[in-house]
Parts: C-alpha cells; sequence; structure tokens
C-alpha cells in the first residue's frame, strides 16, 4: 500500500544487536539496513594531547556500504574511504559531537562504526539515528561501571531525508524516489527542534523559499516520530 506524502517508512531500531561492543543497534528505515556499533579506546588522537594530557574526549564514525547493500555487487574500498563516504562519516561524527558533552567523557575515543548492509535510500539519515543510540548505550554502560560520573549526553539527535518529487513534498525518501525528486535533502535536528545540519540540493530544478519551509517543516515532523522510536528502544 502506497504510503502518505508525510508518512514515515517503517522504522525499527533492534538495540544491543550485537554482544562484543560496547553499544549496537540495527535500524531499519523500510528496506535500508544499517548496523551500528561502538567500541571504546581509553586513549585519544595525538592532536588532542598537550604537554601528555587529553584536552577533552573523541567521538568519530566510519560508515561502510557492504558488497551485498545494492542491487550490483559495490566494491570494498581497500585504499580508504572515497569522497562520499568521507562526507557521509564526516558527517555522521558531526552529528554525534554535538550530542556529547566531550569534556565528560575523559580521555577516550568512541568509535561509532556504521555498516550499510541493505540500501533502498536513506542510508546516512538512518546511520545518524541508529548511531546516537548505539553511543547512549555505551555511554551508559560505562556510567554504570562509575568509569564517568556525570551524564555527558546533552541532546537527543535523529535525522531524516525529505525531497520535491514530482512536485509534491515527501518525507523519507526509499531509492527509487530519491531518484525522481527535483529536489533532495537531509536534516539533523535534536530534541528541541534545533537544526544540527541541513544538506539540500536541486537536482537540475530549483526551489522556493517557502518550498523549503516546507521542507523543513515536514522534516521537523518526521524526526519528533523518529525520536520516540529511539527512545523506545532505549528502553528495551
Amino acid at each position: 500500500m502506497p504510503r502518505n506524502l508525510d508518512e514515515l517508512r517503517d522504522i525499527e531500531i533492534i538495540p544491543n544487536f550485537l554482544e562484543a561492543p560496547s553499544g549496537s543497534t540495527m535500524v531499519s528505515f523500510g528496506r535500508t539496513k544499517v548496523l551500528c556499533t561502538v567500541m571504546v579506546e581509553d586513549k585519544v588522537p595525538p592532536w588532542l594531547m598537550r604537554n601528555g594530557e587529553p584536552l577533552h574526549g573523541w567521538v568519530t564514525a566510519t560508515y561502510n556500504m557492504l558488497p551485498g547493500s545494492g542491487n550490483t555487487r559495490i566494491q570494498r574500498e581497500r585504499k580508504g574511504p572515497k569522497g562520499r563516504t568521507q562526507e557521509i562519516e564526516r558527517l555522521i561524527g558531526r552529528a554525534l559531537r554535538t550530542s556529547v558533552d566531550l569534556s565528560k567523557i575523559g580521555g577516550r575515543t568512541f568509535w561509532v562504526d556504521c555498516d550499510v548492509l541493505q540500501a533502498d535510500g536513506g542510508t546516512r539519515t538512518a546511520a545518524i539515528t541508529g548511531a546516537w543510540v548505539a553511543l547512549k548505550i555505551a555511554i551508559g554502560r560505562i556510567m554504570k561501571s562509575g568509569s564517568i560520573k556525570e551524564d555527558p549526553m546533552t541532546r537527543q539527535i535523529a535525522a531524516i531525508s525529505v525531497g520535491i518529487v514530482r512536485g509534491k513534498v515527501q518525507l523519507d525518501l526509499a531509492y527509487k524516489e530519491d531518484s525522481e525528486a527535483d529536489v533532495d535533502m537531509n536534516v539533523v535536528m535534536d530534541h528541541e527542534g534545533n537544526l544540527i545540519e541541513v544538506q539540500a540540493t536541486g537536482e537540475e530544478h530549483v526551489f522556493s523559499r517557502s518550498q523549503l519551509s516546507e521542507l523543513m517543516d515536514m522534516a521537523e515532523k518526521g524526526i519528533k516520530d523518529i525520536m520516540k522510536v529511539q527512545l523506545t528502544a532505549l528502553e528495551e
């Protein structure tokens, strides 16, 4: 059955999907599936060291599309991430760092790895959404051990795609919808409705200021619903 234009695809976030990582989730946005894991190292990058002491902790991200995630085999990036991959990794890392007070996590690096198992549009927004839950789980476990005394998580974040498809604003684009979109936009927001990042592009088309406002309103509505799914996953 076709979705309404303002309707999300079926979203599922399964917490603690793997045993070894400090935090993990399997997140599904429709047919898109992303595995998010968090591992912790008791050190920070060299550029964060001053006189042998860390300035603060760090959160960083990687993103990969597995060979079988698309309709044709995707080559592994063995010589390092390509341009698109780097851009998405930086987006995920920036977004997650806005949700954490880095001064409260000690001299640790939280490695957040997002692996796309199946791609059908919205992989970066699904990754951000699932990665935040995995990071929250990881930090919660360290707090229980007493290694972190005060909760460093300052805000809840989530992300969604919106676009203009055949002249109409639509929420949470699958691949077919995204490939036909006149305008494509990814939005990252926090629980108070503050913007963290907006990526908007006219695909050989232009869009008006009023259409931008309509896109933002649609994205905010979707993100509020996604955040409910995130909190339900954490309660489980």
